[in-house]
């Protein structure tokens, strides 16, 4: 009678909730570009934290650099475009986009001066009081190092160096995307060339600091000295009277670009995709500016020269109180010698344990599916599984998507081995990957020299969806093995990114894989699923349902709850039923990597939801979601985040993990990083974030906690490991199972 009591009460409560309150209040919100700059801010924080070694502080300091170029060419630049184009709607959180650029100014203004405190008042000392100098000023230098940096600006500088200047025949030069150049106001002096027909104080010129040549050079070193190094810029600043011989150097300025590198694709008027995209990837070098960095001790006439030429507003205007670009940290980070200085906590990826001692892929995939959690567990099985069914005799087709690969992937070798081994290889090469567009073009067409049959996805999405399917004639009848992922075909990331894999030989699972490659190179579309889910036309209608019936569940007194972990959460349709579900009773845990546009912990509409937001040595990058489901637990794996270009703009696949031992595994996972307390960050009310209060918790790092337990299951393992276990065939070498 209680139990029906309490029941009736939250169903009373559930159903009075949409009156109570407006879910789409947009202080319910956080937008989201203020939001990503919070998570840049996390890791900045990583570079302040005193307890990482001094080399890893650099790496991440160096990242948040990276990470705000890729901001303003992409974010940034949209908003300046609909501002551009007069559009008034507002986003989530209730702003136009003429406030979102004012927010995001003042926020990014704030957040360039803290990377510059904790480069000059934090790693400078840091560095020195490991016995490592890094000179930012020539005059700086010895009379010997002086002298060895005049001849290598001689030797190696000079040649290269091509001064332009600007008057009424030579226009403004076009300043490359991301280029540093150095700028400078000249008068005539003894030079002829210009004679009196120029304003002898008005003469500009630019240099551009050559990006072939290393960012920094290390001088002799002295007897028992520290290690001292000098940026390539100022060795060029000191000798810049030599590249404007004859004319006298009023002033001098360093300084970058940024340029709109968010270009729009008409792809029902593009006759060929990948030319249409070539064309795109020149015009990013040319397209509008949109921030400009200079020095802060740099000739202010030139500030204005440049502030004019490239139409620039004052809030696009950076001055920087140190070298500009600190990107260059990671290379920093690379100098030989500072091991000592480095994370050595952490494991090489260790064997995936159903793979240790077997040299037949497809034996193991037969014994049942299994689960992959990189970068602590090899990404190598997934490379051999495509190696061997490129030499199997009994592989007749390979179909995969590739949306970001490495430089030299084995990958990409291996499939073109099976084309000209005679297999039917299709491969959906996706040339939209932003940024990764020139280097999935060569891809492409080198698949294609070698016999593949390669796509390039649907028109108007993108393909993120990462998965493999692999058809073999077997003594039983035709057979599918498919591997997915939340991550990358990529054998360099999987070494940074953490992800989880699987690999199935279910029949059902197998149906859909080939109903998914169907549906990307034809004209096919699927009535229904067996297991997995797919965007943009059935994955967020399956989300929603699934989080709506937890809150049914709660309402009628069963067991619920969600823990999802995302890069991101900024779909309005997501956030909604998340918030609906929390006054339903349910428990709800997020741990999202990055932007998140939901608040925690809001009295009386997410009382019951709980964000972090994990920080560490490696990126994470897995998508896993979990629905208690009445206590008949299900857990699914993602390649979409819950944003709405993943959710209605991109091809993302859904797969559930329906074996006891990988539910498991994955219920390992969210709970190791549920209890992280030392990179973890939790989200308060009003959107901000801080460190886990520690008291009465216990010291966890989930990523060093996993990559311990890799190293101890390997131990376990390693009489079972063969060394060498990779497959690489001989030549005419055929494999067989």
């Amino acid at each position: 009678m209680a139990q029906s009591s309490v029941k009736q009460k939250k169903k009373n409560q559930a159903q009075g909730s949409d009156r109570d309150v407006n879910l789409s209040d947009p202080s319910l919100y956080v937008n989201r570009e203020l939001s990503w700059l919070k998570f840049n801010e996390r890791i900045l924080e990583e570079a302040r934290d005193k307890t990482n070694p001094l080399m890893e502080r650099l790496k991440f300091l160096s990242i948040t650099s990276s990470n705000l170029d890729e901001f303003f060419m992409v974010r940034v630049a949209s908003l300046k475009d609909m501002v551009g184009a007069g559009y008034k709607g507002r986003e989530l959180a209730g702003m136009n986009a003429e406030e979102q650029l004012a927010a995001v100014g003042e926020a990014t203004h704030a957040l360039v001066r803290s990377q510059y405190n904790t480069f000059n008042h934090m790693l400078v000392g840091a560095l020195e009081a490991e016995g490592i100098e890094l000179i930012t000023d020539h005059a700086l230098m010895t009379d010997s190092e002086r002298s060895y940096a005049d001849r290598y600006f001689d030797d190696n500088v000079y040649p290269v160096l091509t001064p332009m200047a600007v008057d009424s025949s030579r226009p403004f030069p076009l300043i490359s995307n991301k280029s540093l150049n150095i700028a400078a106001l000249l008068s005539s002096g003894e030079g002829r060339l210009l004679g009196n027909k120029a304003n002898k104080d008005s003469m500009f010129a630019t240099v551009q600091v050559p990006s072939g040549l290393p960012r920094f050079i290390e001088l002799p070193e002295s007897s028992g000295g520290p290690r001292r190094f000098i940026l390539l810029e100022q060795i060029i600043a000191a000798n810049v009277q030599r590249i404007f011989a004859g004319y006298k150097i009023v002033g001098t300025a360093m300084y970058r670009i940024m340029r709109n590198a968010d270009f729009d694709l008409d792809e029902d008027e593009a006759a060929d995709l990948l030319q249409e995209i070539e064309k795109q990837l020149k015009a990013r070098q040319r397209g509008s500016a949109i921030r400009l960095e200079i020095e802060n001790n740099g000739e202010k006439k030139l500030l204005r020269r440049l502030q004019t030429e490239l139409g620039l507003d004052d809030d696009d205007i950076y001055v920087i109180d140190g070298p500009i670009d600190l990107t260059f940290l990671m290379k920093l980070y690379g100098i030989d010698g500072c091991d000592h200085l480095k994370e050595h906590s952490y494991n090489s990826p260790q064997p995936v344990p159903a793979f240790e001692g077997e040299s037949n892929t497809f034996a193991v995939i037969r014994r049942g599916d299994v689960i992959m959690h990189h970068p602590y567990e090899s990404f190598s099985p997934v490379v051999d599984f495509i190696s061997q069914a490129a030499y199997d005799p009994d592989v007749l087709a390979i179909k995969q998507t590739l949306y970001r690969v490495s430089g030299n992937s084995p990958i990409i070798r291996a499939l073109a081995k099976a084309a000209d081994n005679g297999k039917q290889v299709t491969v959906l090469v996706e040339l939209k990957a932003r940024f990764d567009e020139e280097n999935n073009i060569v891809w492409a067409r080198m698949l294609e020299r070698a016999g593949c049959h390669v796509i390039y996805g649907l028109v108007g999405l993108k393909t993120h969806s990462k998965i493999t399917l692999v058809v073999r004639r077997e003594a039983d009848g035709i057979r599918r093995y498919v591997h997915m992922s939340t991550g990358n075909y990529n054998d360099s990331t999987a070494k940074l990114y953490t992800d989880v894999g699987m690999f199935t030989c279910s029949e059902q699972i197998g149906e859909d894989a080939t109903a998914v490659f169907n549906m990307l190179s034809g004209y096919s579309e699927p009535r229904g699923w067996n297991k997995l889910s797919v965007a943009p036309l059935w994955l967020k209608d399956r989300f929603l349902q699934l989080i709506g019936r937890e809150a049914d569940n709660a309402t009628a007194g069963r067991e619920s709850g969600i823990i999802a972990k995302v890069n991101a959460l900024c779909d309005p349709d997501i956030i909604r039923a998340l918030y609906a579900a929390s006054r339903a009773g349910v428990q709800i845990d997020l741990i999202v990597r990055g932007i998140c546009s939901l608040k925690a912990g809001v009295p009386g509409v997410s009382d019951n939801i709980r964000v972090r937001s994990i920080v560490g040595n490696y990126l994470e990058h897995a998508r896993i979601f979990y629905f208690c489901n009445d206590g008949k637990d299900e857990y699914y794996l993602a390649s979409a985040d819950w944003m709405p270009r993943n959710l209605e703009r991109r091809v993302e696949i859904l797969f559930p993990a329906e074996k006891p031992e990988l539910k498991e595994r994955l219920a390992h996972i969210l709970d190791v990083q549920l209890r992280d307390t030392l990179k973890a960050h939790v989200m308060d009310p009003d959107g901000n974030y801080s460190r886990v209060d520690r008291r009465g918790k216990e010291s966890l790092c989930a990523q060093l906690t996993f990559s311990e337990e890799a190293r101890e299951t390997a131990s376990r393992n390693k009489d079972k490991v063969a060394a060498g276990r990779v497959f690489i065939p001989e030549k005419g070498q055929k494999w067989k199972a």
